[in-house]
């Protein structure tokens, strides 16, 4: 069985879509895209610098553009028997799967965008990467702390990043070498992402998220906070509107689809993080980027 896997922040690099945009129904997209947004992001994507796809309105949907539109270019190619998405990535992997259109997903990853940059304003916050520790451990520390951090995303045995205020980071990070881990790196993002602390873009998602249409995908998907096979609409939406301030279960993700059936994992979009994570959970399976033929 074949599962298509939806990269999340960080994947961008300069020059991203810039093959895709040779095909005549992906540059009808990239310009409905412009459009809706109100300025050329394809330009950025194409020819921009590293530092202005870094900036938020820019950075969140030219990853979900690069990897729905190869998904959508990829055509008879694309016949996934399960997907998801990492963080960001899941709106990808809903708009792929036919569960949400092209337009409303957009419109979602830039109220998503809006939402978290004004989170991240109203209290300086951060993440750090913990490696060489369980999951247990790092619960407990951070439960143990009394100040706002939490295990944010599982990304693979032995690597969780925690999120939450600047001094409960530092504090964890501090305890969690003491209990072991091999590092505890700060990542150099703008705010809390997974964290209690986004509660403010939650509510304003929310409203975002139930004004829209989401349709049963023709394939069951896999959501970061429930990473069980899911079909149902309404549970979907439930799902994403608790997504930016519950944790990214990744591990727990590629884990259940390999036990439902997955042995080909397909990463759709830029970059291949994906596909590390996917080898470190397990080497029996098979690995690779999509690739128009």
């Amino acid at each position: 069985m074949k599962a298509y896997i939806f990269p999340g922040q960080g994947a961008q690099f300069p020059g991203m879509g810039k093959d895709l945009y040779e095909n005549e129904a992906a540059r009808a997209l990239f310009e409905q895209a412009n459009e809706i947004i109100g300025f050329r992001i394809s330009d950025i994507m194409f020819s921009g610098t590293e530092d202005q796809l870094k900036e938020t309105k820019v950075t969140q949907p030219a990853i979900f553009l690069h990897s729905v539109i190869l998904a959508k270019t990829l055509g008879a190619q694309f016949q996934p028997d399960m997907v998801a998405g990492h963080s960001l990535g899941e709106f990808s992997a809903l708009v792929a799967a036919g569960a949400l259109s092209f337009d409303d997903g957009l419109r979602l990853v830039i109220a998503r965008a809006n939402a978290m940059q004004k989170a991240c304003e109203l209290q300086p916050s951060t993440m750090a990467a913990i490696l060489g520790l369980g999951n247990e451990t790092v619960e407990q520390v951070c439960a143990g702390i009394d100040e706002v951090v939490v295990a944010a995303n599982y990304n693979c045995p032995g690597q969780i990043v925690i999120s939450g205020s600047i001094a409960g980071v530092d504090i964890a990070c501090q305890q969690l070498t003491a209990a072991g881990a091999k590092r505890a790196v700060k990542l150099n993002v703008s705010g809390a992402f997974h964290s209690p602390l986004m509660e403010p873009a939650r509510l304003e998602l929310r409203a975002a998220i139930e004004s829209i249409t989401i349709n049963a995908p023709f394939c069951p998907i896999y959501q970061n906070v429930e990473p069980l096979p899911n079909t149902d609409p309404e549970n979907i939406k439930k799902n994403l509107i608790t997504q930016l301030t519950g944790a990214v279960k990744w591990t727990q993700t590629i884990e259940q689809m390999i036990t439902d059936g997955a042995r080909e994992f397909i990463e759709v979009g830029p970059g291949n993080v994906l596909q590390g994570l996917v080898r470190k959970v397990s080497r029996e399976v098979q690995v690779s980027s999509a690739l128009i033929e």
